[in-house]
């Protein structure tokens, strides 16, 4: 199922001059889009991770569950060629707020797209491009087959110690 922008977000894209509702707008999609992602996030804890026949692996840690919010990290490990390390890309921080059903971008670290590498800027247009990055990319993920919708397993991430459930 895909999500068309709301006329407002679209006038938005166009012109290059993002408004506060577009961008509610969008965060709102957003929310839409993580929930079909991970259905059940507000009762997850932990690590996850969900693996697709032809896309890379994508990974979801649950850092912090309130009452009206989960504070999450959505990243691919890349390995690096040669070393037995990886590299997280993109790699975002977000914080869900259920009852708003609204997604903010917290922090987001990526070297696809020409945007700021390192999201810091509270400014509109900043904080319109990093959700604008983050619709496209939860997108993709969707196409890409991922989901957070299964049963935990024990596994290891490159990190020690690390609980991580599987998703297929």
């Amino acid at each position: 199922m895909h999500c068309a922008y709301h006329a407002s977000a679209v006038a938005s894209i166009l012109s290059g001059r993002p408004n506060v509702g577009a961008l509610m707008g969008l965060c709102e999609e957003n929310f839409g889009r993580l929930s079909r992602l991970v259905p059940d996030l507000r009762a997850r804890s932990g690590v996850y991770t969900s693996r697709s026949t032809e896309a890379v692996e994508l990974y979801l840690d649950v850092q912090e569950q309130a009452r009206f919010t989960t504070t999450i990290g959505l990243t691919h490990l890349f390995p690096v060629h040669g070393e037995p390390r990886v590299y997280a890309d993109p790699d975002a921080r977000l914080r869900v707020y259920h009852d708003a059903r609204q997604v903010e971008v917290l922090d987001l670290r990526q070297t696809i797209l020409p945007l700021r590498a390192d999201y810091q800027s509270p400014a509109l247009a900043a904080k319109w491009q990093v959700n604008l990055f983050l619709a496209k990319w939860l997108g993709y993920c969707l196409r890409q087959g991922h989901g957070f919708g299964c049963v935990e397993v024990a596994e290891r991430l490159p990190e020690p110690n690390a609980r991580v459930s599987t998703c297929l």
